[in-house]
């Protein structure tokens, strides 16, 4: 069984409640056990965070109501449960190599037509990286200077892998053809196979002198380092891919450079697409005969007008102080829910005044 708590438990709502509810609890919840905040638990505002994700969406919350947590990708126990079998090692992708002479080169010899398999990078390895923002920084763009340790241009032979003042002969194994033939003993019988040549690795030359920095390879490793120019409104979660900006190989293509953003959570607001979420708190007597206040934005202070009778937990719109939109020049909305404090400790005149006014109201109806 899962040991997760039940969802509805966790954002403190009923099986019935209504989106608007289920939001509503979560902004309360999620300010609450903010970690920034004194007080805060990141246990709790992780697990907030989870169960918001799944009922906020009626189609993972109608699976969560039928199957529970295994409906959501949340079980425990055996079994797929149809996502990726191979998930689990620590974030790194699983690659699966049976290399020359294995069962792949024999079925290939059979079922692919004898077709030369190549052997040898053709293009440098693909890098990953990760880069942390603040809320604003997500909202407005910025750019990051990424430090990376990995393989860079020889820049002795500028990747070549020749000595300078040296050219490239042809390969004396395979004699520029690039590949040699080979026979295997298999059960099968004796099967004759076309190979990439492993001295000059299928290219058909050899360096006259290899490089004497690089002995060949093509690359040194050193540390460089990559500006990152991060758009404004990107989400937290997106991955930024910058086009051979990876590791380098000799005589080939860069690979590739994927940068994950994550977003640091922000003290008072919180983000759904281009929306920005905040609360406000006023106390009861400017809800009842109307205010202004000052609401912090993400673009300074702005003073938003309360009026009179306002209830608890009614939402304002300020437009154009949301998320910028990552295709056009336009933002969303910044919401505002107005939280209408009730007065705990009164003086006995405060509550004779108040009793006044409910016998007054009484008295209308």
């Amino acid at each position: 069984m899962s040991s997760k708590r039940d969802y509805y438990e966790v954002l403190g709502v009923s099986k019935g409640a209504s989106a608007d509810e289920i939001k509503k609890a979560f902004r309360k919840a999620a300010v609450q056990h903010h970690p920034d905040k004194e007080g805060g638990d990141e246990t709790k505002f992780k697990e907030i965070n989870e169960a918001y994700e799944v009922l906020k969406d009626q189609q993972k919350r109608q699976r969560y109501d039928q199957f529970g947590h295994a409906g959501v990708g949340g079980a425990s126990g055996g079994g797929y449960g149809g996502g990726n079998p191979f998930e689990g090692f620590g974030g790194q992708n699983v690659h699966f190599d049976f290399g020359d002479g294995g069962l792949g080169d024999i079925f290939g010899q059979f079922f692919g037509g004898g077709q030369q398999r190549s052997q040898g990078p053709r293009r440098g390895r693909d890098v990953e990286a990760r880069v942390q923002l603040t809320f604003e920084e997500a909202i407005f763009g910025v750019e990051e200077t990424i430090s990376l340790d990995m393989d860079d241009e020889c820049s002795h032979c500028k990747g070549t892998t020749v000595e300078p003042g040296y050219s490239m002969k042809v390969c004396d194994t395979c004699k520029g053809a690039g590949q040699r033939t080979r026979v295997m003993n298999t059960m099968f019988g004796a099967i004759q196979q076309a190979v990439v040549c492993e001295t000059c690795n299928g290219k058909g030359k050899v360096p006259e002198k290899v490089c004497t920095v690089c002995h060949g390879k093509g690359t040194e490793r050193r540390k460089q380092s990559v500006t990152l120019k991060v758009p404004a409104g990107i989400d937290d979660g997106s991955t930024i891919r910058l086009k051979e900006r990876g590791e380098a190989i000799g005589d080939g293509a860069r690979g590739d450079l994927y940068v994950h953003i994550r977003v640091k959570a922000h003290k008072k607001f919180t983000r759904e697409g281009d929306l920005i979420l905040s609360e406000e708190h006023i106390g009861m007597i400017d809800a009842t005969l109307g205010t202004e206040i000052d609401v912090e934005t993400v673009d300074g202070t702005v003073r938003m007008k309360i009026p009179a009778g306002t209830q608890s937990g009614t939402d304002f719109k300020l437009s154009n102080h949301g998320v910028p939109h990552l295709q056009s020049d336009k933002r969303g909305a910044h919401i505002v829910s107005i939280i209408v404090d009730t007065p705990t400790k009164l003086t006995k005149k405060q509550k004779e005044l108040l009793a006044q006014f409910d016998v007054g109201k009484r008295k209308l109806f």
